[in-house]
């Protein structure tokens, strides 16, 4: 695999999935995680803020332009993967407001056109998600379910609803990046 490419994987608010998308991040290689305001709260939430490998590099949204973002210009990534993705980002993404870090990584790879992986927690009517106290049912809106069917229409961005989906998802691309770069 070329070593100047990487993973860019954004983490947001949402916990749907969260420690067995700790656990994918951890198994990929050349990876810089972008975590959002309410990604760092739900880290603490989720008692995982230490189980992160240590190669990873972290980029935390505290700058008001989000300069972390400026990664993109720069070529190094060949694959962004947005999971778990909140509600609130991906309203947020659909309406092309990139007012965070979460939503300017997804604005600014979809202008460098970079291939987006991503997977919102709001996938279908009724849904069962591991809270930090517990397993709790969660029932999305209308406007939630929109907008995922929404995002699916955005160049180079390949929206999965489900964790196995992802899972197939990044296997697929690790495939196709282990040819590529043969």
């Amino acid at each position: 695999m070329n070593k100047k490419k990487r993973w860019a994987w954004v983490l947001t608010g949402s916990g749907h999935f969260f420690n067995e998308s700790i656990k994918l991040i951890n198994e990929l290689d050349q990876i810089d995680l972008f975590v959002s305001k309410a990604a760092e709260e739900v880290l603490v939430m989720y008692k995982k803020r230490g189980d992160l490998k240590g190669t990873i590099k972290i980029f935390k949204d505290n700058t008001a332009s989000s300069v972390p973002v400026g990664q993109f210009y720069r070529g190094i990534y060949h694959t962004l993967v947005m999971a778990p993705t909140s509600s609130n980002t991906v309203a947020k993404c659909v309406l092309g407001i990139s007012d965070n870090l979460a939503t300017n990584v997804f604005a600014q790879s979809g202008k460098c056109r970079v291939n987006c992986i991503y997977f919102p927690c709001d996938t279908a009517p009724e849904l069962k998600t591991l809270s930090p106290k517990g397993l709790v049912d969660v029932y999305p809106r209308k406007i939630d379910l929109e907008n995922v069917e929404k995002l699916k229409k955005f160049e180079r961005t390949e929206v999965v609803l489900s964790f196995s989906e992802l899972e197939q998802k990044i296997k697929e691309r690790k495939n196709w990046l282990k040819k590529s770069y043969s």
